[in-house]
């Protein structure tokens, strides 16, 4: 919005209506927390809400794909429209939520006031696009590019947000976020498969001689060690994002450092049930944040 003298005024309603829809999303993984600078909050909700109504867009089963794939089209333009300083856009169309307007002015009024690139976004909305189309991944190779695109933006904009432009912490964040993407991938296996979608690679579920026939019966000893080498993977990763915890300053390294946490928490959890979400989901309740809140200090206190 423009105030009388013609200056930007920060669209304080429609940063809370961004906030409000990161708590009420909010599962594993802190978004927008307290453990943020208090400054970097709207902007990191705004950032959550547009890739949260994108990837929901996405996921929208039993809508056509042409219908996804248009309104997908359509928040794309929105986010032109944003970043071209266009103050209010239209009110929200078919499929679209009622926090369209006010997600579009804080992602705007976000956009100029950190600085951000148009590539993250566009980026995310690629990704996006191919999850309706695409439900199955050969290899390696092929997954961890769509994590490129999926996940890794999120972490680059946070660090823009936080005034980072830093490769060696982009590289390190890449690694946490794509850890974070697999392991949010394995945690929702039963519920991606009776969905449509299989993210372990299809080489791997050869090598240990698993079939989706199997997985009628569950998780099966076959799924088992597939899921068990995918974690590995996942392991990894989290190694390899682990400096980007140590490499920011202030509350942001607290925030990180629990986001890292959370993640490896959730994939010990899945090991104590041997991968089986067919049974039981495993997600982070009060004991788990108790630990998580625990390890965080203590990895602080031995930094």
């Amino acid at each position: 919005m423009v105030n009388a003298r013609g200056s930007m005024v920060e669209p304080a309603w429609a940063y809370a209506a961004c906030q409000r829809l990161a708590r009420a999303h909010y599962e594993n993984f802190p978004v927008a927390s307290f453990l943020l600078p208090a400054p970097m909050r709207p902007h990191v909700a705004a950032v959550y809400a547009f890739a949260r109504v994108a990837d929901d867009f996405a996921d929208e089963g039993q809508v056509p794909h042409d219908v996804r794939l248009q309104r997908l089209e359509r928040w794309g333009e929105r986010l032109q429209g944003a970043a071209g300083r266009e103050v209010e856009g239209p009110p929200p169309g078919p499929g679209e939520p009622p926090e369209t307007v006010a997600i579009f002015l804080a992602l705007g009024a976000t956009i100029r006031a950190c600085g951000l690139s148009l590539e993250p976004f566009e980026a995310l909305l690629s990704a996006f696009r191919q999850d309706v189309t695409v439900t199955r991944y050969d290899t390696w190779d092929a997954l961890l590019d769509y994590c490129r695109r999926s996940a890794n933006p999120v972490g680059r904009l946070v660090l823009r947000i936080a005034r980072y432009d830093d490769r060696a912490l982009d590289r390190a964040s890449d690694a946490l976020c794509t850890a974070l993407q697999l392991t949010n991938f394995w945690q929702d296996f039963a519920v991606d498969w009776q969905r449509g979608r299989v993210y372990v690679p299809q080489d791997v579920q050869r090598a240990h001689g698993a079939g989706e026939a199997q997985l009628h019966r569950g998780v099966t000893p076959e799924w088992s060690a597939s899921l068990h080498e995918a974690a590995a993977v996942t392991r990894a990763f989290f190694a390899d994002g682990r400096p980007v915890c140590d490499g920011v300053r202030g509350r942001l390294r607290w925030e990180l450092r629990a986001t890292w946490l959370g993640g490896m928490r959730v994939l010990e959890r899945l090991e104590q049930v041997q991968f089986d979400t067919f049974g039981h989901r495993p997600t982070l309740g009060a004991l788990d944040a108790s630990l998580v809140a625990a390890r965080t200090i203590g990895w602080s206190l031995a930094s």
